[in-house]
């Protein structure tokens, strides 16, 4: 799956010596120009992976309340693998993240769709609640990233 580059003018990363530092990443499909809002926006199997954390379950009355941040979890986690990638790292690379969340309460399911991409120790993190500076009000989480990669 594609996700392409950011929509406005700005660099998705920027090597600086031995890190790599990444724009906020938010769940907007470039193609569609339209925020993730189900779990029929993301890849199968990213869905099969959801599936033993409970999400995904096909019972609409749950899915429809936790299918928009779990399914913008994984999106924009997956945009920061596939950028680490890019630049010649991995995940556990990837030392420090700053999640912005429209409603503290998404971080809980953000946090179990994390461990999908952090196994072992998470990384640095701070949680921010914000109520604008978003793209859109369907956009309800932005993260930025920062890698060590030391030169080889």
């Amino acid at each position: 799956m594609s996700m392409g580059k950011p929509m406005a003018n700005y660099a998705a990363a920027k090597r600086v010596g031995d890190f790599v530092f990444m724009s906020g990443v938010v769940a907007v499909n470039p193609a569609t120009r339209s925020a993730v809002q189900s779990y029929d926006d993301i890849p199968e199997a990213a869905r099969e992976a959801l599936r033993p954390l409970g999400y995904v379950t096909g019972q609409m009355t749950v899915d429809i309340f936790e299918a928009p941040i779990v399914a913008q979890s994984w999106f924009v986690l997956e945009r920061i693998r596939q950028i680490a990638a890019e630049h010649g790292g991995t995940m556990a690379d990837v030392v420090k993240l700053v999640q912005y969340f429209r409603q503290l309460s998404h971080y809980a399911p953000y946090n179990r769709v994390r461990g999908l991409f952090y196994p072992g120790e998470p990384p640095v993190s701070t949680v921010v609640e914000v109520s604008r500076f978003m793209p859109g009000d369907e956009v309800l989480i932005e993260v930025e990233a920062t890698m060590y990669l030391p030169a080889r």
